[in-house]
């Protein structure tokens, strides 16, 4: 069966991947492309439907971001979304203007025509609106379909080219009824099937890895979090022993990390796993390194040493594997000139130089996060992993506030695994971004055992967030982080007080380095 596509312009808006994920949840495969892809790019996509974002610029600013004209000339049903929607009224030959009271937050929907497209919704509903301008004159050819108190024309479309329009974001939870309004739109306007699935991402992917790599062999990193280890079962059932995955044991991770992964995959998954012992190099090699960039930077300088060394034991291995995401393309676009801000990139410590001269394959490189973690259920891969909370590339090394050593890996060790432990019990595990403790380069008077001590301090950070851009500190019962101080203090030798940390991201990070 043909792959139906939908294609989702980006004009610069916040909520372009969550457009993107809202067409995905409707089992509808789109691709997220700058508002300047060249004309042929997109025809050969072959899309059944284009969706405009939103944005934050004025249609009628010089320099604002405009679509190739051609866009309209193909035949295929478009949506508008708040700029998308300008941009369509003016390039169409409608009138474009500022408000005189700019929209911003909710606002009542009154619908005059429900036709396919407001299928199902009410007289009146409440939707979100972000915006400046407007469209005050339709162009020929469109019919006003719902307007606000504020905005006379909330919605239009020329029912007989099939293009939308909508000044509010039906992308946004503060829209009610917005995945209502997104699957009338690609079922009812469009003719689309919910047919993009994970079963049949497997059965596709499966097709092309195949076809792909041939005979020859792939090596993957596999650090055992969810990407990496999603990946490699995905790969291996395509390819079968022609997978190679290297494991680097680098001394910096978590409690029983490395038992776990050769427990999974080696034995109950029959991966070809490699396991390289470089706990000494690690370790030696980051000898007085304090500062958190030059941590980073050693490990991964070194990570890359053994990666090859243990790569040419293989052999001739034409193809690397990569867990890469689709954010991550998104945001190597966005790196090169896209129109939505590059907030902060990110290297895994795993990303090998060019110079190794692998053909990459990336199963994984259409999916967002969430879509790995429904791929490894898929796949038949257990809770604990799938559900794995995120982990640093540089692992435990980030989370010791200056110096590595043996005796401190081993007391935040010890105190991470608790945290783990207990917040596992917790009802509320699943809501939680992530959960962690981390050694700080601080000693504090204590009394234990009417004796008085001088000892370390270790601090708790338990998050809630939904694509680790922001992240708020959790709210979590005071019975649990009662448990877990006890249990540090009483468990792990070296530590005397344990505190919490209550700042959101921003103004600081997730992690303490």
């Amino acid at each position: 069966m043909e792959k139906q596509t939908v294609v989702v312009m980006d004009f610069g808006a916040q909520y372009n991947q969550l457009i993107a994920r809202r067409v995905r949840e409707c089992n509808i495969y789109c691709a997220l492309l700058p508002y300047n892809t060249p004309i042929s790019k997109i025809r050969a996509l072959r899309p059944r439907a284009i969706i405009m974002t939103g944005g934050p610029s004025s249609v009628s600013r010089n320099g604002s971001p405009k679509c190739d004209p051609m866009i309209f000339d193909l035949g295929i049903p478009i949506l508008g979304i708040c700029y998308g929607m300008q941009l369509m009224g003016y390039m169409l030959g409608g009138r474009v203007g500022q408000t005189k009271r700019r929209e911003y937050g909710h606002a009542d929907l009154i619908v005059d025509r429900k036709e396919k497209f407001f299928s199902g919704l009410k007289r009146k509903e409440k939707v979100w609106m972000s915006h400046g301008d407007q469209v005050l004159k339709l162009p020929k050819g469109f019919v006003r379909l719902a307007h606000t108190k504020n905005s006379k024309i909330a919605s239009m479309c020329d029912f007989e080219k099939k293009f939308y329009g909508v000044q509010f974001h039906p992308e946004v939870a503060h829209t009610p009824k917005g995945m209502n309004i997104f699957r009338n739109f690609l079922y009812k306007v469009v003719g689309l099937k919910p047919t993009w699935t994970m079963k049949s991402f497997i059965k596709e992917s499966i097709r092309d890895i195949r076809c792909q790599v041939g005979k020859e062999k792939v090596v993957l990193g596999l650090s055992g979090g969810v990407d990496s280890s999603v990946a490699a079962v995905l790969l291996h059932r395509a390819i079968g022993r022609k997978l190679h995955c290297i494991f680097v044991d680098n001394g910096l991770l978590r409690k029983d990390e490395k038992e776990q992964v050769v427990d999974r995959f080696k034995r109950h998954l029959h991966v070809n796993l490699h396991v390289a012992d470089a706990k000494k190099d690690f370790l030696e090699e980051l000898e007085g390194a304090v500062d958190p960039e030059k941590k980073r930077k050693i490990i991964g300088r070194k990570f890359i040493r053994v990666f090859e060394r243990e790569a040419k034991k293989l052999g001739r291995v034409n193809f690397l594997g990569q867990g890469t995401l689709y954010p991550d393309v998104i945001e190597s676009v966005s790196a090169k000139g896209g129109p939505s801000a590059t907030i902060k990139t990110h290297h895994n410590v795993g990303a090998l130089p060019k110079k190794m001269h692998f053909k990459l394959i990336e199963p994984l490189r259409d999916l967002f996060k969430d879509e790995v973690r429904r791929l490894g259920k898929e796949l038949g891969l257990d809770d604990k992993l799938v559900y794995r909370q995120p982990f640093p590339g540089p692992g435990l090394a980030v989370r010791i506030i200056g110096g590595i050593t043996k005796q401190r890996l081993y007391i935040l060790r010890e105190a991470d695994a608790i945290v783990q432990e207990e917040m596992e019990k917790y009802d509320g595990y699943r809501g939680i971004w992530q959960s962690f403790a981390v050694l700080l380069p601080v000693k504090t008077v204590g009394v234990m055992g009417d004796e008085r001590t001088y000892e370390n301090v270790v601090a708790i950070r338990i998050v809630t967030s939904l694509d680790a851009m922001t992240a708020d500190w959790a709210k979590i019962p005071y019975d649990i982080l009662g448990r877990i101080s006890n249990r540090i203090i009483n468990e792990v030798k070296g530590v005397n007080r344990v505190v919490y940390d209550i700042s959101s991201k921003p103004p600081s990070t997730i992690e303490w380095e």
